[in-house]
């Protein structure tokens, strides 16, 4: 049956004050709770260093998480590792494995925003180059085994400091933390997830369903080249907003404004990157182009069913949060997910891999990298 998780990006009001970014990060946890109590499968929060966000320390806010929760399954929706040291990122997440009990994921990318370059030094032209190097160099530090590494020779890298039979410690509790390649534009990225026989979340926020549809079938293509079996490869897709309601126009007239309103924000936008333009017409056109799943429980099921026909996918990320909608207005919305449309996906869709079972994939494939 499909695992079904929230996503929360964390944004607050632009100029918050900073009781307002203490009453967004509670919102937070509030709503991860929330999730799990609804039987959801896992929670994600985002990371982000520019406003309006307030998300730039995931490991903490997941960890206050971790403590308020004992089942869900955590989860980073995506680490920077394009801007980061893999030393302290191998050292943060193995701590909040420990502290959860096992129950961390991580989703890796190099993000999009312009301010990551003027805070970290590294371009967006740059940040593929470093999040590969940096991958490798966290699963060796995840390893277990003495770690000697250079920095790579004309590479902006965060990390300059070379390292010799350096190990970290604690290691993770698991055997592998399960790391999935976020992305919505890049085969360098699902490539490098297909070396390692990791999984991949399609971004699948912006733009119709074929723009991403091409890059999962290149993963696969990938994943197969290197004559693995088709049925090991995992993709996960996000849906954005969930709002259903029994009678398909209640859903459709309560979201008009809050599409009109992110319309008008990404039309406004000084830059427009990749794989955040969106090309709809019209908000008839987001609803029947895109991902968000808003309509009747039967419209949901069938917007599922169409992307789970192109993608494979057996993981479905949906917003973690009210986004512009009123807190009883989306929680009363979620309750009718769970009680009329999660079933159905938990019987049509099937089961992804157990973290153990990816693992067992994973370590099969690094394996063969080393080798």
């Amino acid at each position: 049956m499909a695992a079904i998780q929230g996503l929360d990006l964390i944004d607050a009001p632009a100029g918050a004050t900073p009781e307002q970014v203490t009453a967004r990060l509670q919102e937070v946890v509030r709503n991860a709770v929330l999730f799990e109590e609804l039987g959801f499968d896992g929670f994600a929060v985002g990371e982000r260093h520019h406003t309006p966000f307030v998300s730039s320390a995931p490991p903490v806010v997941l960890s206050h998480i971790a403590a308020r929760t004992s089942r869900i399954r955590l989860l980073t929706g995506v680490t920077l590792l394009s801007v980061l040291d893999p030393v302290r990122v191998a050292e943060d997440y193995a701590t909040l494995d420990h502290l959860s009990g096992g129950r961390l994921e991580i989703i890796v990318g190099k993000g999009n925003g312009p301010e990551q370059a003027e805070l970290f030094g590294i371009g967006r032209t740059e940040a593929w180059d470093t999040l590969e190097a940096n991958y490798r160099l966290l699963r060796q530090l995840w390893s277990g085994e003495p770690v000697t590494w250079d920095p790579p020779e004309g590479l902006p890298t965060i990390r300059r400091t070379p390292l010799r039979d350096a190990q970290v410690f604690p290691p993770p509790l698991q055997r592998r933390i399960r790391v999935w390649h976020g992305s919505a534009t890049a085969e360098r990225s699902v490539e490098l997830a297909a070396e390692y026989g990791d999984p991949i979340f399609s971004a699948n926020g912006f733009n119709p369903l074929e723009y991403y549809a091409r890059l999962v079938r290149h993963y696969r293509d990938a994943w197969e080249a290197r004559g693995r079996d088709p049925q090991d490869a995992l993709v996960g897709a996000g849906h954005g907003a969930v709002l259903v309601a029994e009678r398909s126009q209640d859903a459709v007239e309560a979201y008009r404004p809050v599409y009109e309103a992110q319309a008008a924000r990404l039309r406004a936008a000084s830059s427009h990157l990749p794989g955040t333009v969106t090309f709809y017409d019209s908000y008839e056109d987001f609803l029947a182009q895109g991902s968000n799943l808003i309509g009747s429980p039967q419209q949901v099921l069938d917007k599922v069913a169409r992307y789970h026909e192109a993608f494979g996918h057996r993981v479905i990320n949906v917003a973690g949060n009210k986004g512009g909608l009123g807190q009883q207005e989306w929680e009363d919305s979620l309750r009718l997910f769970v009680s009329d449309v999660v079933p159905e996906l938990r019987r049509t869709i099937p089961d992804p891999p157990s973290p153990e079972q990816s693992a067992d994939v994973a370590s099969r494939a690094t394996a063969v990298v080393a080798a």
